[in-house]
């Protein structure tokens, strides 16, 4: 396996478990957000207030194709929605192996409930888990045929290293 591209709900875990597969297989890791960050001298929040989210995904667009042009190995933690636009997802889907994290609504809800007001498309909600939960399901319906292209789908809390692993593993003996 020389790529792994991560994909899923904000909150799923894809950063926090890209860095530990890149480790055990000893490739490089990214975060497209944190590149896109870098590459653009300004937080998603800035980007997002000051040219919106349609200049967003085309910037996050050029920085996943230019993170692939500079990596021919490496583990990748997309954002949120990157799947869902500018034909990423096809992008992601020929250049290497995607893993959907695919973590309860729920459980992305509590994980996100503190935080939600640093995260552009949920910062803008009433106050209350409800709120949350709602946009939370709302995003994941529509973005659920992009995710559901993934080669590989890892479920929840449960999705370890050590999970991704066997999960490889039977991907690679039955294609």
């Amino acid at each position: 396996m020389d790529r792994l591209f991560l994909i899923g709900m904000p909150g799923a875990g894809k950063t926090t478990l890209g860095r530990a597969l890149a480790a055990h297989y000893q490739l490089p890791f990214r975060d497209l957000d944190e590149e896109l960050v870098q590459r653009a001298g300004r937080s998603v929040a800035d980007i997002f207030a000051a040219e919106g989210e349609a200049y967003f995904r085309q910037l996050e667009a050029d920085t996943l194709r230019a993170v692939l042009a500079e990596h021919e190995r490496l583990v990748l933690a997309t954002g949120g929605g990157t799947p869902c636009f500018h034909h990423n997802m096809r992008v992601l889907t020929q250049s290497g192996l995607t893993l959907w994290l695919e973590v309860p609504v729920a459980e992305l809800r509590a994980r996100l409930q503190h935080a939600a007001a640093a995260r552009p498309l949920l910062a803008a909600l009433p106050p209350g888990a409800a709120a949350l939960e709602k946009r939370l399901s709302e995003t994941l319906a529509a973005r659920r045929e992009f995710y559901e292209q993934a080669a590989l789908r890892c479920h929840g809390p449960a999705c370890t290293v050590e999970a991704v692993f066997a999960l490889i593993q039977r991907y690679r003996t039955t294609g």
